[in-house]
């Protein structure tokens, strides 16, 4: 068959176009994607150690540290020593953070509406479920950050 009479094909068409507008809607705000990913799971949170971000996230430590890093450059996030190991770290959103999230995730909702506005309500409902029954299906839990 054509290449383009697989599914995953036109699955990975839409990924890149839904993914790579969203990356730039970030970009512009002076975000990643990835960034976007972490301060969305601190989002609502107390302070979180970077283990237990890493294994929600499916990230290792290190991606999670490097993250973290870039984020407390931009006074989105703060880290402390954990109150109960001062060998242990913890990360939380910041004020600013805080505040940011909303604006980000009205960039979400914008993204998707540009995408998929075309679909009927029950049309989306249908891939919704679709999509959920394959992530579970598949066993995938990490967040997609790329």
């Amino acid at each position: 068959p054509e290449l383009t009479a697989h599914l995953g094909y036109r699955l990975r068409q839409v990924s890149n176009h839904v993914s790579h507008a969203f990356a730039r809607k970030l970009a512009a705000q002076g975000v990643t994607v990835a960034e976007w990913g972490l301060m969305r799971a601190l989002y609502g949170k107390e302070r979180l150690p970077p283990s237990r971000l890493a294994d929600e996230m499916g990230m290792t430590r290190g991606a999670i540290t490097k993250l973290a890093d870039r984020l407390i450059a931009k006074a989105l996030v703060s880290r402390k020593a954990s109150p109960d190991d001062g060998r242990a770290q913890t990360l939380r959103l910041t004020a600013k953070g805080t505040h940011f999230v909303p604006r980000l995730a009205a960039l979400a909702d914008q993204n998707e509406a540009e995408c998929f506005a075309h679909l009927s309500v029950r049309d989306r409902t249908v891939l919704a479920r679709i999509l959920t029954e394959t992530v579970e299906r598949l066993g995938l839990t990490g967040v997609p950050v790329d």
